[in-house]
């Protein structure tokens, strides 16, 4: 008999959890359904259409892997792999150092003027690329301001947009720093507020200056937040092409051609699709290796 009524008296519960779950199921299917009708299912097909040769009207022809052996025998391609991860190299730690000093800022501010300057600092990210890309081409110009002030100066105009390589794509990496850095800011920010205060103190009441407290406690703590940080900006850099595309095209002499900018050409400008599609799928590849070796990375630290 106890053993019965101990069972009935679990069943309400049991049942209540089912239907939470239930619940739980129904709110999220709509996001899924969304996330695998725009995220999977584009994925898969072109994956699909990079071992084709596809026309516009509608024409498709199977060659396996010929779109593959063609891409990695293209100078083309391995110029703007170059150019991509040269790109990267700039942006990636220069967003993480910019938003991270930011975070720590806001974070030694009273609540009131933090959510004042968090508002300041976050209105660049509300801006388009293409918005952007067109006040930061005027402000590089020879006659802008940044020029304008170097001549008062004594120093010569500096070919921001139109000189070398490194030059070019630290300029554009500046423009996409200052566009983006507020998304991963408030990444940041989250992170440092919810450490607890009671380790900083007890480390501050030892004597422990504000670097090491940084150094030794702050940093550590934030590993699962720079990971997070580290992957999405590393992504991001991959794809950059709107703010190449508005201030330099691409140019001067491909100095500025990602390999999204060499995909864009493929596809809409020489209308190669099934080209385009391996190119495609070549950066989903290259971006989800870097995203594992970076979690290797911090997990072997972790270990360590």
């Amino acid at each position: 008999m106890t053993s019965h009524t101990s069972t009935r008296r679990r069943r309400p519960g049991a049942v209540a959890r089912r239907r939470e779950s239930l619940a739980g199921i129904l709110f999220l299917l709509p996001v899924l359904v969304i996330f695998v009708a725009f995220k999977f299912l584009p994925i898969f097909g072109a994956a699909g259409m990079s071992t084709t040769k596809y026309r516009l009207n509608g024409d498709i022809e199977f060659i396996g892997a010929d779109n593959y052996l063609r891409l990695f025998s293209d100078a083309g391609f391995w110029h703007s792999l170059q150019v991509t991860l040269v790109y990267v190299v700039i942006f990636v730690p220069l967003t993480i150092a910019v938003s991270l000093a930011g975070a720590v800022l806001l974070h030694a501010l009273a609540d009131r003027a933090s959510g004042v300057f968090r508002a300041l600092m976050f209105v660049p990210y509300l801006c388009s690329f293409v918005m952007a890309g067109i006040v930061w081409t005027w402000v590089f110009r020879s006659d802008g301001p940044v020029n304008s002030a170097l001549h008062q100066l004594g120093a010569g105009p500096i070919p921001f947009l139109t000189g070398d390589q490194l030059l070019v794509l630290g300029s554009l990496a500046v423009v996409s720093v200052w566009k983006g850095f507020g998304y991963s800011m408030l990444v940041f920010l989250s992170g440092l507020k919810a450490q607890p205060a009671e380790i900083h103190e007890a480390a501050m009441l030892d004597g422990a200056a504000r670097p090491q407290i940084f150094l030794r406690i702050t940093l550590p703590l934030l590993k699962p937040v720079l990971f997070f940080v580290l992957v999405m900006e590393t992504i991001i850099g991959f794809q950059v092409f709107d703010t190449i595309y508005v201030m330099t095209g691409g140019g001067p002499a491909r100095a500025s051609h990602s390999l999204i900018y060499f995909l864009y050409d493929a596809g809409f400008k020489f209308l190669d699709f099934g080209y385009a599609s391996a190119v495609g799928i070549v950066i989903f590849l290259i971006v989800l290796v870097l995203s594992i070796v970076q979690r290797r990375f911090f997990e072997e630290k972790d270990v360590a």
